[in-house]
């Protein structure tokens, strides 16, 4: 079997991603999540973006939040649905238009609307998206009116991939089961088909795929849990990489797991 496209690394894959990382704040990053109960991710987030080297950091809220956020410069807000998440408006689109790329961090809580109003988003841009937790949730029962656009980065788990699959019809089903050489394989044939990045979690190894490309890096040889792994600023450090090395999504998502 030829598997001349999986590489093994416990070490960034690219160092001169690390070089383009600017002494001066350069670019702008839009953070868009939460709901009218919770929105402490984005908040962190947003704190973490700005104490890396960017002109600037954007957090987009539902506008249920407002009497509840006070009057910060780059906090906007953008319609809400009566449940408190976000609706569709011009709002959105908008926001990721008009930065360099945008983080969708999640807390957008289980809401057909607000599903609606992200795919609709994603459908009509072309700027690059990093989406983590239930960000993919929302949005993967639509996922074919986005998909192919080669804009998207996921920062997903083994489940989460399994829906997405589910979605797009796709022959070939993850298996939370299957030992690590299949789900190789599988994202191997899926990223030929999708221009899609994807960073996830299996049998103890962290799994990057782009473009046919995989690469797989023990856990235990990074500072990351599992659980860290989408939960804590991984998929932020995705989305300033990703800002600083244009056209360079597979490099930049897998050497994020070293940015420090």
């Amino acid at each position: 079997m030829n598997l001349d496209y999986w590489q093994k690394l416990d070490e960034a894959i690219d160092p001169n991603i690390f070089w383009n990382v600017p002494e001066q704040k350069t670019g702008v990053i839009q953070i868009i999540g939460g709901n009218a109960n919770s929105f402490s991710t984005e908040i962190k987030q947003a704190e973490y973006l700005n104490s890396l080297p960017l002109k600037e950091v954007r957090l987009l809220l539902p506008d249920a939040l407002r009497s509840k956020v006070p009057p910060v410069p780059g906090i906007n807000f953008a319609p809400s649905t009566e449940s408190g998440s976000f609706d569709k408006s011009n709002e959105l689109k908008f926001a990721i238009d008009d930065a360099d790329i945008t983080l969708l961090s999640g807390d957008f809580s289980k809401n057909s609307a607000t599903s609606v109003a992200l795919s609709n988003a994603l459908k009509e841009t072309i700027k690059p998206v990093v989406l983590v937790r239930d960000a993919i949730d929302s949005v993967a029962d639509s996922a074919e009116e986005f998909i192919e656009k080669g804009n998207i980065t996921l920062v997903a788990t083994m489940p989460q991939l399994q829906k997405l699959f589910r979605s797009l019809l796709y022959p070939k089903m993850i298996m939370l089961s299957s030992p690590l050489m299949p789900i190789v394989e599988t994202l191997h044939k899926f990223t030929l088909s999708y221009p899609v990045t994807i960073l996830t979690f299996h049998q103890e190894k962290i799994i990057v795929a782009n473009n046919g490309n995989v690469i797989t890096t023990s856990i235990d040889k990074t500072d990351y849990t599992p659980i860290a792994l989408f939960v804590g600023n991984l998929a932020s450090k995705v989305a300033a990489l990703e800002l600083w090395n244009p056209g360079k999504s597979f490099e930049a998502t897998q050497s994020a797991l070293w940015y420090n």
